[in-house]
């Protein structure tokens, strides 16, 4: 049932006392990089020990600005000849944000993920697909080497090509897949366009989701098109990648693994810590890696903590599945609006597809808020009275949900603009 149970399970005292001795470890190495060296706080509290986790928040936050203003080398703590490996975003417009690891710290985020596919009942009798971008994106590599780590017979898909990736599926008996989430209803399409099944004609059990934000009606949809149990991963490059936090096979919360992580909840207004229970930003501190340790780092990733003990046994802390960004949401009409609400409300709705789009756009001067949405190819069929009905269901709903009477825009399936890698859900066009 576990992949390391003298951790997975290590009675919270204990394991507050591990969190306490690495933080303080890392705060020793984090000060010899370029950029938290000029912090004194952090070189004082290194030298003086910490007294209690809680001691975290007089550590200054770390953000995604700091990352790039410190370009190239500014936050390494390691000797380069020691770096093995970088990631890194795409920079494309400004400097990029690139992340180092040495050897313990790939040998680290491989365990992670194993610990994390066990969890998710993945064995190591398993045929594993990663269907995911490979290279400076993280999720590629990060599976790849969690399941080689775990034992199972991998096949490095990459992205994209569905034919290819239901003939590897269908050739090799592939049992779990590693994919973005957007992405499946349109392997879907390819499958029912084949004339194939997934629940009859492949042999999978498991799909291990994430990347990007979606719902937990996106999530049973999924499901119900590919006949297996979906489980929800959540990571990011500045925490190494996936396997930060993993889903166990209750499917009631992500375990996020805090022998490897502080992890804190704030307003992301006021800064200060939330209740817990209650949604706020994710702020995180790695505390198992060298090359390139990150101090408090704002995720902008909104979520919640969830109360309570898990069945499977596992004393590490579990948030909410990620339910939006705080860089993501948009004002239209002085409305807050966050791009899943739109999406919890579409993907309830047989009628309509996997893929949508916001736009944002100003006309006869004033701002507003255009959806187009896909209608599955059963329901695309040039009756125009019902096309009607179901674009005004969909504008009473949305408008229900957010506040804003939406303009809905029906389309047929396969028409909205892919994206490569994650999902583009919100094109703003506003005269600003």
């Amino acid at each position: 049932m576990y992949w390391e149970k003298e951790i997975e399970i290590l009675e919270r005292k204990s394991l507050e006392r591990l969190q306490l001795e690495r933080l303080a470890t890392t705060l020793g190495q984090a000060a010899k990089s370029p950029h938290y060296g000029r912090i004194p706080v952090i070189g004082r509290i290194a030298q003086s020990g910490m007294k209690a986790i809680e001691q975290i928040r007089e550590l200054p936050f770390t953000s995604k600005e700091d990352l790039r203003n410190n370009f190239p080398w500014g936050m390494l703590a390691a000797d380069k000849k020691d770096v093995i490996r970088l990631h890194s975003s795409s920079g494309t417009t400004g400097n990029p944000t690139v992340v180092y690891h040495n050897r313990h710290d790939l040998d680290s985020w491989a365990n992670l993920m194993a610990r994390s596919m066990y969890a998710a009942g993945v064995r190591d009798t398993d045929i594993f697909q990663n269907i995911c971008g490979y290279g400076l994106f993280t999720g590629g590599l990060g599976f790849q080497y969690g399941a080689e780590k775990l034992g199972c017979l991998s096949i490095p898909a990459g992205a994209g090509n569905s034919l290819r990736q239901i003939k590897l599926m269908r050739d090799f008996g592939t049992s779990v897949a590693h994919v973005i989430p957007s992405y499946l209803g349109r392997l879907f399409e390819v499958f029912k366009d084949e004339g194939l099944d997934p629940r009859k004609d492949t042999k999978l059990h498991t799909l291990v989701i994430g990347a990007e934000p979606h719902t937990q009606e996106h999530r049973l949809r999924i499901e119900e098109m590919f006949g297996v149990k979906a489980y929800n991963s959540f990571g990011l490059s500045e925490m190494n990648g996936p396997g930060v936090a993993f889903e166990c096979t209750e499917q009631n919360g992500l375990h996020i693994w805090e022998d490897a992580f502080v992890v804190e909840i704030i307003d992301p207004v006021s800064l200060q810590p939330v209740a817990d229970g209650e949604v706020g930003e994710l702020v995180m501190t790695t505390l198992d890696r060298q090359a390139m340790p990150v101090i408090r780092f704002r995720t902008r990733d909104l979520t919640r903590f969830l109360p309570g003990a898990c069945p499977c046994g596992r004393t590490h802390r579990r948030i909410e599945r990620i339910c939006g960004r705080s860089d993501d949401m948009f004002i239209i009409k002085g409305c807050n609006v966050f791009p899943m609400q739109v999406e919890g409300v579409l993907m309830k709705l047989p009628e309509v597809g996997d893929d949508y789009r916001i736009l944002l756009d100003t006309l006869d001067e004033q701002d507003e808020m255009i959806v187009e949405v896909e209608v599955k190819k059963e329901w695309f069929t040039g009756d125009l009275a019902f096309l009607d009905r179901l674009q005004r269901h969909i504008t009473r709903l949305v408008r229900d949900e957010v506040l804003v009477r939406p303009l809905i825009k029906l389309v047929e399936p396969g028409s909205i603009p892919k994206a490569e890698g994650k999902a583009v859900r919100v094109l703003d066009r506003r005269n600003k």
